[in-house]
């Protein structure tokens, strides 16, 4: 089983180094490391430059004001030319690790069925880390408790089909690991959550989800547009949406605000 490491990257200098070296550094040696880069301006070419024997680097132009758009952009260049069996994205700020696809292979090999898994990572703050919650508690009052995208593992076929099924030019908020939770937990329920943290998920203000504020402007018009999405692949799924009540509120919040 080969797996292909799609590292995504945009101004990530202070970090892409660690995130690097987690991925040469497995314990498991069937991979091949593809780092996407939104041609970044802070200098991440000089740490590029160090690694150039060990993984392929591909530059692209953001395609858009969007972060998530670039990221899916960015994802789609990597499993184009990719050759693994199984796709681990990976954002440059985060790390994994050096034992997470032994683990992972291990876990594909048992369900010959399994698409997608998901391990609940550490979450890095200042230095501080504390754990996701676990499995057993995650939620899915409205839509699942979305676990990151570092912490997923993918078929890669699966992949394909969930960029080609969601919409990729659409709901320019919502990122890859929204799009793939949804469609692996709620639609085909082809996934499995691994307790066990193999990934570091380092929280920063700079992030996608960073830069979001909760209950903002952006926050409202983001949650609905994952109404929208949602509704729609469940409909193309022959499943009915039955979160009427917050889409209302939703809706109606989205009326009065100015974007």
């Amino acid at each position: 089983m080969k797996f292909s490491i799609l590292i995504t990257s945009y101004n990530k200098k202070n970090y892409i180094e660690e995130c690097i070296l987690s991925s040469i550094k497995q314990d498991y040696f069937e991979k091949e490391i593809i780092l996407l880069d939104n041609n970044s301006e802070d200098g991440s070419d000089t740490i590029y430059r160090k690694y150039e024997k060990d993984i392929k680097i591909i530059k692209k132009k953001r395609i858009s004001d969007f972060p998530a758009l670039n990221q899916l952009d960015l994802i789609r260049e990597g499993l184009s030319i990719s050759s693994g069996e199984i796709i681990c994205l990976l954002d440059a700020d985060d790390y994994f690790f050096k034992n997470k696809l032994s683990i992972i292979r291990k876990e594909f090999e048992k369900n010959l069925n399994l698409k997608v898994i998901f391990d609940l990572p550490l979450i890095k703050k200042n230095n501080n880390y504390s754990k996701f919650k676990n499995r057993t508690k995650i939620q899915k009052n409205i839509w699942p408790t979305i676990i990151n995208t570092s912490s997923i593992s993918v078929e890669k076929q699966f992949l394909k089909d969930t960029l080609e099924n969601t919409y990729i030019n659409d709901y320019r908020f919502l990122e890859i690991d929204f799009r793939i939770n949804v469609y692996s937990r709620n639609v085909k329920k082809n996934f499995t959550i691994i307790n066990e943290a193999y990934t570091v998920y380092r929280q920063l203000n700079d992030s996608i989800m960073g830069n979001m504020k909760k209950y903002s402007n952006r926050w409202w018009l983001k949650r609905k547009q994952a109404h929208e999405f949602m509704k729609v692949i469940y409909l193309n799924n022959g499943m009915n949406y039955n979160n009427k009540l917050d889409l209302l509120l939703t809706s109606f919040v989205n009326k009065i605000i100015k974007l």
